[in-house]
This record gives structure tokens, C-alpha cells and sequence, in this order.
């Protein structure tokens, strides 16, 4: 799920585009790992169940990266989308919530090869203060201003009950935080100019069990 309220303002690509990317360069990345030095957009549409069409109209807006019937060079699409997205270089991001899930994400050692990194995290609860939470230390979260300036960070996960999300988001962006991957179960309230993706499984779940036949743990 996503908060839509900034747009690309440079050149006004639509959202969904941008938002298709990730999965393009994942998709590639993959592609990659197999020894794949060439790829069409039909084998691409193929694997993520997207049109060929789509898939050279969505790339169109920033280039030319194949030739008709050659395909495209797999390494080359990477490092370009790498660069669109701004991926080529590692992104500082802050942590706020150092429970089960918290735990899971700072231990998490797929972030880095795709762009990003962990590099603080904070929690209220006294228990968890000082202590380890996978490489890192757990701070207060009265320390979040001056870590954001002090390191130039612009993204942040919100990963704490939701009663407490709002709030946490709230210094997130006064700290300067631009944007804020959360996965507490409510929707944030924030400046049209910061945005929030969202990440809530039960969503997830309640759209697939809408196909399913009913059979629940009481029947």
C-alpha cells in the first residue's frame, strides 16, 4: 500500500511505473544470478505476468536500453535502473522499534546488496535500551534528531504498535525524514511532501481470502 501524494515532479512518470521498477531490476538481478547475459521483454513479462508492451512502454520513459529483436543486456538494464532508482550507492535508514519485528529487520542481511542499510535503532522500552539488536545498539528515541542530521538520513522504518506509529512519525519528520516505510497496522497523517509505503500482512491476507473457500480454524 501507498501513499501517493509526491509525484515526479521532473517529468511526471506515473507512479505505477516507478513503482513497476523494483520488480524490474529484482527480476533482472534473478536473471542475472543465472548466468543470463540477454533478455527480451517477452521472457521478462513472462516471469512477473506482465505484457511486453508494458514493459518497453514503462522502460521508454527514461531511454532506449535494447534493440528490437536483440533484447536487452541484462547487466547494463541493472545498472541503469540501479541509477534511476537511485540504488547505486547505499542509503542510511533508521529504525524505530526493536521488538520481534524490529529484531528481524536489523538482523536482515538482504538490504545491503539492494541499496540500503540499517545503521540505527531506537526503542522506548528501558529493557531493551543498550542492548543488541542484530550489529546495533537500541537507543532512545530522544537521540533520533540528532542521528538523522548528523548522518543525512532521509528514510526510516516505523515498526511499533500502531497506538504509538503517529507519534514516532511525527519526530521522524521533524528529525527531517523524507520518507517512511511502515509496517504498523494504521494509516500515518503527514505532510503532503513526505512519503509513507506500507506494509501490513493482514491486509494482504483479508484480499486473498476474498478467493477462498471458507474454512476456518473453529468450523
Amino acid at each position: 500500500m501507498t501513499n501517493n501524494h509526491s509525484t515526479d515532479t521532473k517529468n511526471d512518470i506515473p507512479d505505477i511505473v516507478i513503482g513497476r521498477l523494483p520488480i524490474y531490476l529484482r527480476t533482472l538481478k534473478l536473471l542475472q544470478s543465472e548466468g543470463k547475459e540477454v533478455a527480451s521483454s517477452q521472457e521478462l513479462g513472462e516471469r512477473l505476468g506482465i505484457s511486453s508492451a508494458q514493459i518497453r512502454k514503462d522502460l521508454s520513459h527514461f531511454g532506449e536500453f535494447g534493440k528490437q529483436g536483440t533484447g536487452y543486456n541484462v547487466a547494463y538494464l541493472c545498472s541503469q535502473l540501479e541509477k534511476i532508482l537511485k540504488v547505486d550507492c547505499i542509503w542510511p535508514v533508521v529504525l524505530v522499534g526493536a521488538g520481534y519485528l524490529g529484531h528481524a529487520l536489523a538482523s536482515y542481511n538482504g538490504f545491503e546488496d539492494r541499496g540500503f542499510r540499517i545503521v540505527a535503532v531506537f526503542d522506548t522500552d528501558p529493557e531493551k535500551l543498550g542492548k543488541r539488536v542484530g550489529p546495533l545498539r537500541v537507543e532512545h528515541p530522544r537521540a533520533i534528531p540528532d542521528y538523522v542530521r548528523s548522518h543525512k538520513c532521509q528514510i526510516a522504518i516505523i515498526a511499533v504498535p500502531a497506538e504509538a506509529a503517529q507519534e514516532v512519525a511525527n519526530t521522524l519528520i521533524e528529525a527531517g525524514i523524507k520518507s517512511i516505510l511502515c509496517y504498523a497496522p494504521i494509516t500515518l497523517t503527514v505532510p503532503k511532501e513526505i512519503r509513507v509505503e506500507y506494509i501490513d500482512p493482514v491486509i494482504h491476507f483479508q484480499h486473498m481470502t476474498y478467493y477462498l473457500e471458507k474454512h476456518c480454524l473453529d468450523e
